[in-house]
């Protein structure tokens, strides 16, 4: 056997040695190590953040989801979420937002027919309507939408669940959350948190 043969066989089996070496090192025990550090620490957020009520899970905190019926109308005692870009709709699997910039025209009649549909459920002026109403997040799977928003909203939930606009508006203020840290992000407001603490105010 040659000198170059067995020098080509000598560095072949190295580097099968160190591919599995750092597969188990790096792709078994690392992640082990990591997902045994989130249950531990961080469970509820390492488990996808679910949110229950009662015994039954209803969502999870990091993604939203839609209030509406089986035809896509929304549910009038349910505050609704933004538009999602995301698969058909808040799909975990699919996230992403439309990528269509400022100016392209199917955007802009999405956001008209949008806030013509909005200001109609809400009994508003089209002027009336927040963006974050007629436009999807970045992610398609935001949960979030501003207290502008949901205190639109108010009205229409109220009258849908027989309840004072100041209960339901207190409950929005309630739940409106600060930016992180006092200076990231805007104040928001959880869709699936502020419609399960309205379900129990009915029962």
């Amino acid at each position: 056997m040659s000198t170059t043969t067995r020098t080509t066989l000598r560095t072949t089996g190295v580097a099968l040695r160190a591919m599995l070496v750092f597969t188990l090192v790096l792709g078994v025990g690392y992640t082990l190590l990591v997902t045994g550090i989130g249950q531990l620490a961080l469970p509820w957020q390492a488990n996808g953040s679910v949110v229950t009520a009662g015994d039954e899970s209803v969502g999870s905190a990091l993604i939203g989801q839609s209030f509406t019926d089986a035809d896509g109308n929304a549910v009038p005692e349910y505050f609704q979420s933004r538009p999602s870009a995301a698969g058909a709709g808040y799909d975990g699997g699919a996230s992403s937002g439309s990528n269509w910039g400022p100016e392209n025209t199917d955007l802009i009649s999405a956001i008209e027919e949008r806030q013509l549909a909005v200001a109609e459920l809400e009994g508003v002026d089209v002027s009336e309507v927040p963006a974050d109403a007629v436009t999807a997040s970045g992610s398609g799977l935001d949960p979030h939408i501003s207290p502008a928003y949901a205190l639109l909203q108010v009205p229409r939930v109220a009258a849908a669940r027989g309840l004072d606009e100041s209960e339901v508006r207190a409950v929005v203020e309630d739940h409106i959350q600060q930016r992180d840290l006092g200076y990231l992000g805007e104040p928001r407001v959880n869709v699936l948190a502020l419609n399960l603490a309205l379900d129990a105010i009915d029962r």
